[in-house]
């Protein structure tokens, strides 16, 4: 343990209660992630010269699809966290599963459940389905940075035990310092992330390429993932798979290979996609 330890900044979870009602910051980032990502997408629909001559979602288009993403993100982040990191638990207590608002949610989750609400919005567009996929990729981060914040904010998903000299004891994580993890998350998922694919989208000409910048950022944040979990304590009920890896890693190692099949087919498929051509 470290001679010294930064003191972990306590905030309070609930941003705002009136009476019974409680508003937790961590709700809040979601509504802001969703809400920032939504008008960023809008954004670059509106720059005539990243498209060309490709087809692209309307700016009603994408207001109808905020609820579709909101439904994918919330159900599918939810049904991958109790599948995927505590099904025992869940089985045996199935009226906590709803219970969104006590944490336990799953990226991964989240984002099979973000492609099932595109594939569905998308099946009578005249845009391609890889185009509104691109979209949400280069919005993605912004919520993902809100997100750990959240979770820092709530001391959870804390770091391994650590001696550098920004390490934390976290409320709920016992007597070491710990890495904050969350925070690493937040710069490594958010801001480069979201830093990398933005200098794709305005400075080349991939979104007439449908999927490459899709494909950049799964291998982008499968990366960042399986990096921070050598600094993030596994799940306490799950502990490190075969000894050696967690849960976290796992999923993301399948995300990195879908992700650059993805890029590569779609950068060679061609440069221009037309409203009468779908995927």
């Amino acid at each position: 343990m470290p001679l010294f330890a930064l003191p972990f900044p306590v905030i309070d979870p609930i941003a705002l209660q009136v009476g019974p009602l409680a508003i937790r910051w961590y709700a809040l980032a979601y509504v802001a992630g969703i809400l920032i990502g939504w008008w960023y997408m809008r954004r670059l629909i509106a720059a005539d010269r990243l498209w060309g001559r490709a087809a692209r979602p309307s700016a009603a288009d994408l207001d109808d699809f905020v609820l579709w993403a909101t439904l994918g993100i919330v159900l599918g982040g939810r049904i991958g966290y109790v599948l995927f990191y505590n099904p025992a638990h869940y089985f045996a207590h199935p009226e906590e599963i709803p219970m969104v608002w006590g944490g336990g949610m799953s990226f991964h989750g989240g984002f099979l459940g973000v492609i099932t609400a595109m594939v569905l919005f998308t099946r009578r567009k005249p845009y391609p389905l890889l185009t509104l996929f691109d979209l949400a990729a280069a919005a993605a981060p912004i919520g993902l940075f809100f997100g750990r914040i959240a979770n820092f904010i709530n001391g959870e998903l804390w770091g391994r035990a650590a001696d550098v000299p920004w390490a934390m004891v976290f409320p709920h994580g016992g007597p070491l310092a710990r890495h904050p993890s969350q925070l690493y998350e937040a710069a490594l998922e958010g801001i480069v992330l979201f830093a990398v694919i933005g200098h794709l989208v305005f400075r080349t000409d991939l979104l007439k390429r449908p999927g490459v910048i899709a494909g950049l950022f799964a291998i982008g944040y499968g990366l960042a993932r399986f990096t921070v979990e050598y600094f993030r304590e596994p799940d306490a009920q799950l502990g490190y798979l075969w000894g050696f890896i967690t849960m976290g890693q796992i999923l993301s190692l399948p995300m990195v290979a879908a992700g650059a099949a993805l890029a590569i087919w779609a950068a060679r498929r061609g440069t221009t996609v037309t409203s009468a051509e779908r995927p």
